[in-house]
């Protein structure tokens, strides 16, 4: 059996105070150039991107029964009234907001001012931040309840 050296200045006493070669014709790599020679490899690049996209959970839309559907136009109906009448009621909207990378998407909440009601595009549209332009566009078929003030008296007196 060999008998081993635990002190490395005993065991390296030949070389360990070596000059450290530096060439005369290039410059000293720095220290970050140097540390990117040891950054780990990634062979697939995008793939844990890719696999966390997958794993992403989406709802379905959830169909509206008939009733539901009346109801709703009759809360639409009732909102495009008092705006016939220069009265903007503050709503909230749940409504399904569609994934733009795979199928299903996610149900949303938006409070606002509704601005107008556009039947020929099927869009509520909401008040800007500054009270004045044109904010928030929900498509009325991606709606699925209403609620507010308008909405609850109405509810009421049915």
């Amino acid at each position: 059996m060999i008998n081993k050296e635990d002190n490395p200045r005993i065991v390296y006493a030949e070389i360990i105070d070596m000059p450290h070669h530096q060439a005369s014709d290039r410059n000293n790599m720095s220290l970050y150039d140097r540390a990117a020679q040891f950054a780990p490899f990634a062979a697939l690049v995008g793939y844990d991107e890719m696999v966390k996209e997958e794993a992403r959970l989406t709802d379905k839309q959830a169909e509206i029964s008939d009733d539901d559907l009346l109801v709703l136009e009759r809360k639409i109906s009732m909102i495009a009234d008092e705006i016939s009448e220069k009265r903007h009621p503050e709503i909230k909207v749940e409504y399904f907001e569609p994934d733009q990378l795979k199928s299903g998407g996610k149900y949303l909440t938006y409070s606002g001012t509704v601005k107008k009601i556009d039947y020929i595009e099927q869009i509520v549209i909401f008040y800007a931040d500054n009270g004045i332009s044109n904010g928030k566009e929900i498509l009325i078929p991606r709606i699925c309840d209403i609620c507010g003030e308008l909405i609850d008296f109405m509810d009421n007196t049915f």
